[in-house]
């Protein structure tokens, strides 16, 4: 693991947000992977991976990008806090805007219950672009934590940076199971399903690489992006994460899931940072 920080550290930024964000990717294809040998899905293991994704994706927003965010901010008090409060809300705001016009289909919801402009494409595209809109604000995070190593702020380190795409990546793994397999039990080929599920990740490598290249153009928003990101993650796990893990009889099982996922996280943060 020190060999990869270290790697990861003497490359250029954008690169590393990028190869970070190719892991990201790569485990998101391996858990569609799993419809090549499973016939169905456990609902127990997926919701309490659903919890998992969830705890990964608050305490990720938390050590990784709100607490770095404030630590960065110049001024005392109030003043201090600013960048986050908005930086924060924005992010929430922007995800909010594409869950109002993006179509798309929430994982254990029915067919009528789709969100975004009304659309006749297929289930299988709206599943795909539900799990879009986790994706997103994950790969903006790790770009923007990248660039914000590169840029020497303090707060930012190349460890926490590595710390967050590990978390992301682990978490992206039911991701692609919870796209791929509900489209096999609708009658789409192993091949396709497979390929609907790897392709809802195939957005954060260039969420990574944009969101590393604006910090280290436009320096003094490093702390306003951070807390974008948090905002953004954290809009996607209250709004869409925990509902889809509450929609079955398990729910103790996303809730320990969900406790297991934040500890992961933050012992991963703190450990590597």
């Amino acid at each position: 693991m020190k060999d990869i920080v270290e790697y990861m550290g003497s490359i250029d930024p954008i690169l590393a947000a990028f190869y970070a964000t190719l892991f990201t990717w790569g485990v998101t294809a391996l858990g569609a992977s799993l419809v090549f040998f499973f016939k169905k899905m456990n609902r127990a293991f997926f919701d309490g991976m659903l919890g998992f994704t969830g705890g990964v994706m608050v305490a990720a927003s938390f050590w990784s990008l709100l607490a770095p965010g404030i630590e960065m901010s110049k001024g005392e008090g109030f003043v201090k806090v600013i960048p986050a409060v908005v930086g924060f809300s924005l992010g929430a705001l922007f995800i909010f805007a594409l869950d109002k016009v993006l179509p798309h289909l929430h994982v254990n919801f029915k067919e009528t219950e789709k969100e975004g402009i009304k659309t006749p494409w297929h289930k299988s595209v709206l599943l795909t672009l539900a799990i879009t809109l986790h994706n997103i604000p994950e790969g903006l995070a790790v770009g923007v934590l990248f660039g914000g190593v590169a840029a020497g702020f303090e707060g930012a380190s190349i460890g926490g940076a590595v710390a967050l795409a590990i978390g992301i990546g682990l978490q992206n793994f039911p991701e692609g199971f919870a796209v791929a397999m509900p489209l096999r039990r609708q009658g789409l080929s192993r091949w396709k399903s497979f390929n609907y599920g790897q392709l809802s990740a195939i957005v954060e490598p260039f969420a990574a690489v944009l969101g590393a290249w604006a910090v280290m153009t436009f320096q003094p928003i490093l702390p306003y992006a951070l807390c974008f990101a948090a905002g953004a993650m954290i809009f996607v796990v209250v709004e869409e994460v925990v509902p889809e893990s509450q929609q079955d009889k398990f729910t103790d099982i996303s809730t320990m899931g969900f406790i297991g996922g934040f500890i992961l996280m933050m012992t991963l943060d703190v450990g590597l940072g």
